[in-house]
């Protein structure tokens, strides 16, 4: 068993907190819910659209209506080329030709170039302006090639009467453009579909809200015009128009579109209510605390939609593939081109196989290959209580040799019972400790408070009066009280500064698994406070079941040796750290990781914001503080340790799929860019620019099908 004692912390960085913080808040303190619903619909990535176009798509839904639009206006300038031309030099069983049609088809084709390859134009210019070629390029060299040659082998034909016929591509051009706009159109439906669980959120506000007002009458108003401190009549089976605390009534409420949870949950007098959820069979009057952009669902919504946006260590990775990729592409293309000009000496067939090359190697299905499964993964872990805040969190999970874990509220219930107190000073009575303890503790939230606030309350003593009351971080509070200053601190910090205490005493109680407080009065103790709390229910079930997936796992907390000792014991717990500082905790993270370690860390409070922020992974308990949960990476919203099983299945799914992607995204390039080049030609085997089309096309099609096919289980 091994225990920590307290670490110096002078080299310690004000940075360090901030190392992975991404701000729980909305950037835009305007933000409306809207506003917060149309981050979702951000540009795609791998779409590099012009401005102006940019602005009248507005994201990923007038993306997938502009391809869709464009498609069908395409296909009506389409059907006509496909008829009226031959394919590669070959009149198919419906090809249609009479005097004149060529001039129909070149029309038809130039018209279809400048519409429906507009966006791809677009894309390319853009692309190259950043000097960063990619997919876009790609396209655009396929039909631009196709159309340019196309109308030289038109004036060839028909204007300058070449003794030898020249073979167009308007039959590759028109089915090309087709195919693209088509591949592209499933793509941004798949993505929007994909971040679909930002739409659903926001619906899940009403537009209205019934104000209650001084004189008891109602007043149906705009939920906009809602204000904190409003008292909100929500009758039963309505949904809760915004947070807030239950003042009058009582109900039972269904939260499970917003924790994941599915049972119903008793709300009675000063117990909170989420925006969102849908009200049982009572009715209830609720005093709102957050409205718009601080309400739950309002950071909920902004931290799915940043996680969406964030750019994970493997979409980086991908983004250098498809750099790659083109630049393999037009090497091979042009090899190709020589290659076979050299050896056919004909320039139909050099190019056609160039043009095939190009188009086989697009990497769209690359570029859409991560995207979409994070999208997804960020999805159902919003629907499953994991708010995921840093995408590179959900990914290190998967590879974890630690599990390091704080006590208080993680492992244990936080539900502190004051079994003992007493006086340790012949100035002051048994009742006037517990009254000054009171005092102290009156308007903290943390649960070691609670416990006291209630035998104070179960005994009618009253709460003493403490003035200039404030958090010694990691070891508890103090306050001025009769002109002396008095302060609740732990084992840890009587033994650091050398005051006496009756340590007989102090293990009597310890040993039973009690929490032990001491109150001083100027610098003398004078009081003590035993408090027990119990054992989260299935706190060895999970300890066990993260053991078995060979992950170790560790204990902290400021508590003192013997509790934690305790309790490491009853979970099977062998790394225990006790009578921690916030910043000993960091520093137990920090050696870890100096030994090579990928830890993951899970806390809920102030004293835990630097482990948090230190570890491979930040996991906040959903019901802890709020710097707890700015410090971390991924937030258990139902603050059940358990879904951290759910955390670890996700990441390891979320991979799987990611890799899968990633092979049908550009795996198969290594198989079609050498078939395309003609490789295969001496036995008979080519790959003309439509096969090509379809081939890539097929590919992000199966990527999109591939990243909803993503599950929990």
């Amino acid at each position: 068993m091994n225990t920590k004692n307290n670490h110096n912390f002078k080299d310690k960085k004000e940075d360090d907190l901030n190392l992975k913080k991404d701000n729980l808040k909305s950037k835009d303190e305007h933000m409306n819910m809207n506003e917060h619903e149309h981050m979702n619909m951000n540009e795609h990535e791998h779409m590099n659209m012009n401005e102006q176009e940019h602005m009248a798509m507005g994201g990923h839904s007038h993306h997938a209506q502009m391809f869709k639009k464009k498609f069908i206006y395409s296909l009506f300038l389409g059907i006509p080329i496909l008829i009226l031309s031959p394919m590669m030099g070959i009149n198919l069983p419906f090809t249609i030709i009479f005097k004149g049609s060529d001039w129909v088809v070149l029309i038809l084709s130039t018209i279809l170039f400048f519409y429906g390859g507009k966006p791809f134009l677009s894309g390319a210019r853009d692309e190259l302006k950043k000097k960063s070629p990619g997919m876009m390029m790609l396209i655009s060299l396929g039909i631009t090639v196709s159309y340019i040659y196309s109308v030289y082998a038109f004036i060839g034909n028909n204007i300058l009467h070449l003794e030898n016929m020249l073979m167009d591509f308007f039959w590759e051009l028109a089915s090309l453009i087709l195919i693209m706009l088509l591949g592209h159109y499933i793509e941004m439906k798949a993505v929007g579909d994909a971040g679909d669980a930002l739409k659903k959120m926001a619906e899940l506000l009403p537009s209205d809200a019934n104000l209650l007002k001084s004189d008891e009458s109602i007043e149906v108003i705009s939920l906009k015009d809602v204000k904190k401190d409003d008292n909100i009549l929500v009758r039963a089976g309505e949904i809760v128009p915004t947070d807030g605390e239950v003042i009058k009534g009582s109900t039972s409420i269904n939260e499970s579109m917003i924790t994941g949870e599915s049972k119903l949950v008793e709300k009675n007098i000063k117990d909170k209510v989420i925006g969102g959820s849908i009200n049982g069979n009572g009715t209830i009057t609720v005093k709102v605390s957050a409205t718009g952009e601080s309400g739950y669902l309002a950071q909920v919504m902004n931290l799915v939609s940043e996680a969406q946006k964030d750019k994970s260590k493997m979409e980086n990775l991908s983004d250098k593939v498809a750099k790659y990729l083109f630049y393999i592409a037009l090497s091979v293309g042009i090899i190709a081109f020589i290659v076979w000009f050299i050896v056919s000496n004909n320039i139909n067939i050099a190019i056609e196989i160039m043009v095939t090359v190009l188009v086989i190697a697009c990497p769209h299905a690359l570029g859409l290959a991560i995207p979409l499964v994070s999208a997804r993964s960020t999805s159902i872990g919003a629907k499953n209580g994991l708010l995921i805040k840093n995408r590179n969190g959900l990914e290190e999970s998967r590879n974890l040799d630690y599990i390091v874990m704080d006590k208080t509220g993680t492992l244990t219930e936080g539900n502190f019972k004051l079994n003992y107190f007493d006086s340790l000073n012949s100035e002051y009575s048994k009742e006037e400790i517990l009254s000054i303890i009171a005092g102290i503790e009156e308007g903290s939230s943390h649960p070691l408070a609670v416990g006291i606030l209630d035998k104070a309350k179960e005994l009618n003593i009253k709460s003493a009066n403490i003035l200039d009351i404030k958090n010694i971080s990691g070891v508890g509070l103090k306050g001025i009280y009769n002109n002396k200053e008095v302060m609740i601190v732990n084992r840890a910090y009587l033994v650091k500064n050398n005051i006496d205490f009756n340590e007989d005493m102090f293990n009597k109680y310890a040993s039973s698994g009690n929490t032990i407080s001491f109150l001083l009065i100027e610098n003398k103790v004078s009081g003590i406070v035993s408090q027990g709390d119990e054992i989260k229910e299935n706190a060895s079930e999970i300890i066990s079941k993260i053991k078995s997936q060979g992950i170790k796992v560790a204990m902290l907390t400021g508590d003192n040796k013997m509790v934690a000792e305790n309790v490491g014991k009853i979970l099977g717990i062998n790394e225990v750290y006790a009578e921690l500082m916030p910043e000993d905790k960091e520093m137990v993270i920090k050696k870890y990781i100096e030994n090579d370690k990928k830890v993951m860390m899970v806390g809920d409070g102030v004293n835990d914001a630097p482990s948090l922020a230190r570890a491979t992974v930040g996991v906040a308990i959903g019901a802890g503080t709020d710097v707890a949960i700015d410090s971390a990476d991924i937030i258990l919203v139902k603050s059940d340790p358990m879904d951290i099983l759910n955390l670890l299945k996700l990441s390891r799914n979320t991979w799987k799929k990611t890799i899968q992607n990633l092979w049908w995204g550009a795996g198969y390039n290594l198989i079609a860019i050498p078939l395309a080049a003609g490789i295969l030609a001496p036995i008979g085997i080519m790959l003309n620019p439509a096969i090509g089309a379809i081939f890539m096309s097929l590919s992000t099609v199966i990527v999109a099908i591939n990243a909803m096919r993503l599950k929990l289980d």
